[in-house]
């Protein structure tokens, strides 16, 4: 069984990985990406640094959470997602079309509803665990912005009029994702519950985001946005960022640490036990094609945060 229980201490060190430099992302010129990049974690630290209040209320909400789960105090039916897609754009091709924005609602919708086309290759171990989250996500609006900025790195300058971005709309009741070239090799990151709500939401990088238009191979599924709004319904890594480390996941298995590519199954951990790694879990960090489900436990982790009193429970129904 993992451990769960978290201090305030605990998550500081759990989210203790290199920080990645803004001023540098803002300038480095796109590169072909081989491996996955989300930045979630290195922002998640610099919010702590910022504000040392937030370790104290992600505490609250994952004592809430195992609650929930314990009690069975989670949504029942569908909960429905309003989804407003910020797009900031200074070439033509960052200014990606409403096709583009479609297809990747309808891979989040598919990604979160089990009818994703790769859902029937969940090897038979997992069988007994994979798992139909039953959230929908419909596209309500979509505002675009032209801009001279050839990067925005991962402080959230996107999410500020006054930094040039688009403030996020309603964002207590709607999930707001940001389209623009993040830079520095970053696919995309995700603000986690407890956070500011004038920074809450999704980025994720114009080329990586749905399955036409721009959208490039081996990322061009939609699944970085699929991992990212994991992370935005409390979601951590599968490796739990530590070699051996926990994901607060009772029934996916410990893995060394990330994975990349789509890994020749089975897959074995070295940690105790030596489990077949979950390679195909969209918290991964293999390639698009490579990641095609969620586990039953964090199902029950997403819906808890759903539920009244939770910390996205305005979202709830």
């Amino acid at each position: 069984m993992k451990k769960v229980a978290l201090s305030v201490m605990a998550v500081l060190m759990l989210f203790s990985c290199q920080n990645d430099n803004n001023s540098e992302l803002e300038t480095q010129e796109s590169a072909a990406i081989t491996q996955r990049k989300c930045a979630t974690q290195d922002v998640l630290e610099a919010q702590l640094r910022e504000d040392p209040t937030l370790a104290l209320r992600m505490n609250q909400i994952e004592d809430f959470t195992k609650k929930a789960m314990l009690t069975g105090r989670i949504v029942n039916g569908k909960v429905e997602i309003p989804v407003i897609v910020n797009v900031l754009y200074r070439t033509s091709s960052e200014n990606i079309s409403d096709a583009q924005i479609q297809s990747q609602i309808d891979v989040l919708n598919d990604d979160y509803n089990a009818s994703n086309d790769d859902f029937s290759q969940v090897p038979s171990v997992f069988s007994g665990i994979k798992a139909n989250v039953g959230i929908t996500f419909v596209l309500e609006a979509i505002n675009r912005k032209s801009t001279t900025k050839t990067s925005w790195g991962t402080n959230d300058k996107m999410k500020k009029t006054s930094q040039g971005g688009i403030a996020p709309t309603s964002p207590t009741t709607k999930l707001n994702m940001w389209v623009c070239t993040i830079g520095g090799g970053i696919l995309g990151y995700a603000q986690f519950p407890g956070g500011s709500s004038s920074t809450d939401g999704v980025a994720i990088d114009a080329k990586y985001f749905g399955v036409s238009g721009t959208a490039n191979y081996p990322y061009n599924l939609g699944r970085t946005a699929t991992h990212e709004v994991g992370h935005w319904m409390n979601l951590r890594h599968i490796w739990g960022d530590a070699n051996c480390g926990s994901d607060l996941v009772s029934d996916t298995p410990t893995h060394n640490d990330a994975n990349y590519g789509v890994p020749t199954y089975p897959h074995y951990s070295t940690c105790t036990g030596t489990p077949v790694e979950m390679t195909m879990n969209y918290m991964d960090y293999t390639d698009d094609r490579g990641m095609f489900m969620f586990s039953n436990g964090q199902k029950s982790r997403m819906a808890a945060i759903f539920v009244s009193g939770g910390a996205r429970s305005g979202f709830g129904s």
